[in-house]
Parts: structure tokens; C-alpha cells; sequence
């Protein structure tokens, strides 16, 4: 054995021979010791110096420690969670624009025609608020404008279908001509059916707000598009039955045959809420009706048609159902903001002449469940004139009718004239259907405002669900 011995482990003089490993051989064994033994984040096992770790000092990690090498720092993107919010920068808010008077009302023109930029059309407007002269010429303008085209209507004239059929019937009559009194439901009932045709489910269960009067108080209720498709067919199936026709409502027709009656006996009985399968059966009645009406010929037009508590004529019936029609076709319309016209003047004339017809009975009724104002009644023989009011329908369908006031019996006469009241033709049918308060009807009013309120109730009265 060797008497060399090994001396303590000296690591200040291992220190100073490392520095000087490169030029003796003793340095570079105890380098490669020093590599070993202190392999670190300070030092290489290559024997060079490493970069010192952030917050620790040099030489803080002793012989035999493990490698401390931080991991990578780990992205915000690779960890799934949200991403933190990076508050927008706020825009500067645009400096309003600032132009002369003279610039200024040259745009009047281009204002009144909505053609400015929005920066001028608000320049525009600041200036109206201060110059009183510019803000006459503008208000000036826009009237102008108002009146060179005025807004019309995307839907087909609805007097377009009935010229169109009699162009064609004068040509090649028709081997079973349909009635005149049933024209009306039949143009009416197609016009419905036109613009139902392109509803979606949306349209179909839009919200429908029903109107009429009952015991002179304006009553609604709440449907929807389908339920008013499904209210016309139970109604128009009190003409169905009365024509030997099967009856829409089947086992759930109700022992008292009202229109509301059924019409609730329907809307209980089904299943599900009424959807667009309503459509084809009310159609398919209609076109059943009119059908019917026309091969039987002009006689059955005085066949009787059961409303529960009165009895009306087919003729007048068919023309009732028309009213209805076009009523509710309004109702729906609006549901969905649509366009919808009144019925041409020939069959909105026939429409106003049934509710003058009925007036009398209806004032007659009114008497005797003692919601009558007037106190001049006269009785007479019937037939006889008596105490009238003169109805003057204007505008399209207009006429003249005399009301008799005292009886439905008696004859209304100009001679005995005591009220005077004017209304539109469409406004009129409104008020019968409770779409319009009595108070807010008649256009001109002149005589016995108490016949005249009689009158304007009794129509309102005639109104239904």
C-alpha cells in the first residue's frame, strides 16, 4: 500500500486549484470532482459556471443536492380557464358638427326627405330648436313631402278579385251563378283565406284580442289566430246545419245553439290548442256553403237560419257571416300588423243595410229590458209613420236609411224626422261590431240626443264574441 494519505477535503483550496485546473493536472482532477459534486443551477457538469438561480445566493446549494431547475411557467390559454377580461378602451366621443345657416338651410330640403347624413340630420334638428324661421320652412317641407306620395298599402285591392270574376262571368256566365247575397262571404271568405295562407306557427298562435259590447259595456277576450279561425267555422256552422250540411262542432254541438255557445263548446272540446290544422276544415266550409247557396237556387235565400234567440234569413245570414269575416280578418291583421281594407262598396252597402234593417227590433228589446233613454215614443197602427232618425252612411257602401224609432212595426218617414246622424260606412260596421264606442262613432249628430245615444246602443249591442 501507498503511504500517501488523503487529506481533508478543502473547499477554499479545492477552490483555488479549480481556478487554476486549466494549466495543472491536479486542477483538472479536482475540477472534475468539483463538477460532480456540485452539479447545480450554478454549475455545469461540464465543469463551466451556470447562471446563478434568481433569489438564491451563489453557492447556496451544497454538495450532494438535487438539480432545482425551475419547470416552464404554464400559458393562461393551456390551463381552460377564461381568458381575463381586457376592458375596451373607451372611444372618443364624436365632436358634433358644426355648420353655418346658410349650409344649414340649404339641407332643410334634404332633412324634410330624410336624405341627410345621420351628423347632418342632427345638426338639422339642434339648429330647428333655436331659429324659428327655419323650423316653419321645415315643418313646411315635410307637409310637402307627405303629399307626394302617400303611403299605400302592399296588399291587392280587395275590390281586384270581384271585377276580375265579373270581367270574366260577362264573357262566359256561369252555368250556376252564385247569388248576389252571398257574394260578399264569398269574396270575403277568400280574402281571409289569402292571408292566412303564408302564416307560420308564430302567426298562427299570435294573441288576438276579441271585442263586442254586452249590456253597453265593452267586454274583450283573449285568443289567439287559430281560435279565431276556429270561432268562424263553429258560427258559419249554424248556416252549415240549417242547409242539411254536416255540422263542424259533431257531438260537442251544445243544446243551446248560440254563436257563443258553440263557439266555447268548440275551444273546450278540443284536444290541443287550436293550431293551423283549423284552416282546411273552415275553408272547406266555406267553399261547401257557397256551393250549396248556389245550386239551391235564389229561393232558398228565405230559408230560415236558428242564432239561438232570433232566426235570421239565409240571404241575411249569409251577409251576417260576411260582416263577421271581415271583422275578424281585421282582428287577425292587426295581430300580425298586416294591411287590411274594408270590403269594396257594393258589399260593405249590403253589410250596413242588414244592421239598419235590425235596428228597430233591436231598439225594440232594448225597450223592454228597460235600457231605453228616449221618452217621446208615439205608438201607432202598424205601418204607420212614426218618430224616425235619419242614418246617413258616407263614403264607400253609403246611402240613407230611416230609423223607425216607436216599433218595429211601424214606417220610418222624413216627415217625422227627429235626429240626424252621420258615419262612415266602415266606421258604422265597427261600431256594430263593438269595435268602436258609441261615444266615439257618429260624426255629425243633430236633433234628440237622446234617440240619437238610443240608436248609437243599439247598434253597439248588436255585436257578439
Amino acid at each position: 500500500m501507498s503511504d500517501d494519505r488523503f487529506e481533508p477535503y478543502d473547499d477554499h483550496e479545492h477552490g483555488r486549484e479549480r481556478d487554476h485546473g486549466e494549466h495543472e493536472g491536479d486542477g483538472e482532477r479536482h475540477g472534475d470532482l468539483d463538477a460532480g459534486a456540485h452539479a447545480g443551477p450554478g454549475n455545469g457538469t461540464d465543469g463551466t459556471r451556470g447562471r446563478d438561480t434568481p433569489g438564491r445566493p451563489e453557492g447556496a446549494a451544497g454538495s450532494g443536492g438535487a438539480a432545482r431547475i425551475p419547470p416552464p411557467r404554464t400559458s393562461v390559454e393551456d390551463t381552460g380557464q377564461p381568458l381575463p377580461a381586457v376592458a375596451p378602451e373607451p372611444e372618443p366621443e364624436p365632436e358634433p358638427l358644426t355648420l353655418e345657416h346658410r349650409v344649414l338651410t340649404s339641407l332643410l330640403g334634404a332633412w324634410a326627405l330624410a336624405a341627410c347624413t345621420p351628423d347632418e340630420a342632427a345638426a338639422v334638428e339642434e339648429h330647428l330648436g333655436d331659429c324659428g324661421a327655419c323650423a316653419e320652412e321645415a315643418r313646411r317641407l315635410r307637409g310637402a313631402v307627405g303629399l307626394l306620395q302617400r303611403p299605400e298599402s302592399l296588399d291587392l285591392d280587395p275590390g281586384l278579385r270581384t271585377r276580375v270574376l265579373v270581367s270574366c262571368l260577362k264573357r262566359r256566365p256561369p252555368r250556376v251563378p252564385v247569388p248576389d247575397w252571398a257574394a260578399a262571404y264569398d269574396a270575403e271568405t277568400a280574402r281571409l283565406d289569402a292571408l292566412l295562407q303564408d302564416f307560420g306557427d308564430t302567426e298562427w298562435h299570435a294573441p288576438v284580442r276579441l271585442r263586442w259590447y254586452e249590456a253597453d259595456e265593452a267586454t274583450t277576450r283573449r285568443t289567439t289566430v287559430a281560435g279565431v279561425i276556429a270561432h268562424l267555422t263553429a258560427v258559419d256552422g249554424l248556416v252549415a246545419a240549417a242547409l242539411g250540411l254536416t255540422d263542424p262542432l259533431g257531438d260537442l254541438a251544445p243544446e243551446q245553439a248560440t254563436p257563443s255557445a258553440r263557439t266555447e263548446a268548440f275551444w273546450r272540446g278540443a284536444h290541443h290548442p287550436p293550431t293551423h290544422s283549423v284552416r282546411a276544415p273552415w275553408r272547406a266550409q266555406t267553399h261547401d256553403l257557397v256551393r250549396t247557396v248556389s245550386l239551391t237556387g235564389s229561393g232558398a235565400g228565405r230559408t230560415p237560419v236558428s242564432y239561438g234567440g232570433y232566426e235570421l234569413p239565409l240571404h241575411d245570414a249569409m251577409q251576417d257571416r260576411a260582416f263577421e269575416c271581415w271583422v275578424h280578418g281585421e282582428d287577425i291583421a292587426e295581430a300580425v300588423d298586416y294591411p287590411y281594407e274594408p270590403p269594396t262598396g257594393r258589399h260593405l252597402h249590403g253589410m250596413v243595410d242588414l244592421a239598419a234593417r235590425m235596428l228597430p227590433a233591436v231598439l225594440e228589446a232594448r225597450r223592454q229590458a228597460g235600457r231605453e233613454v228616449s221618452t217621446g215614443r208615439r205608438l201607432g197602427a202598424a205601418g204607420a209613420p212614426g218618430r224616425s232618425l235619419r242614418l246617413e252612411i258616407e263614403g264607400s257602401g253609403g246611402g240613407e236609411w230611416l230609423i223607425p224609432l216607436d216599433s218595429p212595426a211601424a214606417r220610418g218617414s222624413a216627415e217625422h224626422e227627429v235626429a240626424h246622424i252621420a258615419l262612415d260606412g266602415s266606421e258604422f260596421c265597427r261600431l256594430a261590431a263593438g269595435h268602436v264606442s258609441p261615444q266615439e262613432a257618429a260624426a255629425g249628430q243633430v236633433g234628440d240626443k237622446a234617440a240619437i245615444r238610443d240608436v248609437l246602443l243599439a247598434a253597439a249591442s248588436m255585436s257578439r264574441i
